[in-house]
């Protein structure tokens, strides 16, 4: 009698083992948050990163009265919202520096300018929950989404966060689907991550400052090149953590580097072939004025060396996409 019932025996705690393993199965993650600006074309907005928002006694972190002018002056622009490249506080553990990036931000507050964030190295610092609490809680419509996308009139904004991988896992798959179904009244897909593609910093640090470009965002620059060759929206790319301005142009794709926002910048020792040459330090913030079919990127300098405030805006480029598109979206 034994023999004939072992074989069922351990059919059936075999079945239970299955069964057991197939309830502790992680839940499905929840999609990234979709944002929704109500805008219509023309209309504009700044984008900039690397404000590194901290004590304004410590002069070492960052430039405080620069930082503190840029923001003013962004407020004084009436945009329609803002976009950051990350690197918002020195510490994103510290809450005391999410309270002076309260504090100093007031006016956006006051306007009621949408900020749209990206994470930077310095925002994770310390305790990644720690710092992740600190980040949400000043930005909830982001529902803990660490990407996410934004749709304003003609443009799609996808926001990375690029201390995941860009182009595999959850993100990947994500930046991928969203890549293969843009809207067709989509002219403009904006990338905004930390980390560039291209720059001619380095991390030599010739001129006492800088980081290469890492080998996980140059791949995520080759896929975007090839998909830019098969569509007819134009993909813009906006990166900070080089502490300058830089605009590079590779297969299609304007890549521009916007880390002037009041983390202490450094002179780059640009490549010859770089489309914007200069040997000077560069704070700054990004006007982008949109408009049907066209894109217009302005670099706004400043410079508090003398105690007052100099603006110049020695870069600007347009985008357009293709006029055969244009004349279709206007039937």
């Amino acid at each position: 009698m034994a023999i004939i019932n072992l074989p069922v025996m351990i059919l059936i705690l075999f079945l239970g083992c299955s069964c057991s393993r197939s309830h502790s199965q992680p839940q499905p993650q929840t999609q990234p948050v979709e944002l929704k600006l109500q805008a219509s074309t023309p209309f504009h907005f700044v984008v900039y990163g690397d404000s590194r928002f901290h004590d304004p006694k410590d002069s070492d972190a960052a430039n405080p009265p620069v930082r503190q002018a840029l923001v003013q002056a962004i407020a004084q622009t009436d945009p329609s919202f803002i976009s950051f490249g990350g690197d918002i506080v020195y510490n994103g553990y510290d809450k005391d520096d999410w309270k002076v990036y309260d504090k100093e931000t007031a006016a956006w507050h006051e306007k009621k300018i949408p900020v749209y964030p990206a994470l930077g190295n310095h925002d994770l610092h310390g305790s990644e929950k720690d710092a992740l609490g600190n980040y949400f809680e000043r930005f909830p419509d982001l529902k803990a989404s660490r990407y996410y996308s934004v749709r304003a009139a003609n443009i799609l904004m996808l926001v990375l966060d690029s201390s995941l991988s860009e182009i595999s896992g959850p993100q990947g798959q994500w930046l991928t689907q969203k890549l293969d179904h843009l809207p067709a009244d989509v002219d403009f897909v904006l990338i905004v991550l930390h980390h560039p593609p291209y720059t001619s910093s380095s991390d030599s640090k010739v001129f006492g400052g800088g980081h290469s470009a890492r080998s996980q965002e140059l791949e995520m620059a080759k896929m975007l090149e090839a998909r830019q060759q098969n569509l007819r929206a134009r993909i813009v790319v906006f990166s900070g953590h080089v502490h300058n301005y830089e605009r590079h142009e590779h297969g299609g794709i304007t890549y521009i580097v916007t880390g002037g926002a009041g983390a202490h910048a450094y002179p780059i020792e640009r490549a010859k072939d770089d489309p914007f040459q200069s040997t000077e330090v560069n704070y700054h913030y990004l006007q982008v004025e949109d408009d049907t079919g066209k894109l217009k990127i302005t670099m706004n300098r400043l410079d508090l060396t003398s105690g007052t405030a100099v603006w110049t805006q020695p870069d600007s480029v347009t985008i357009s996409v293709p006029a055969t598109k244009v004349a279709a979206q206007g039937k």
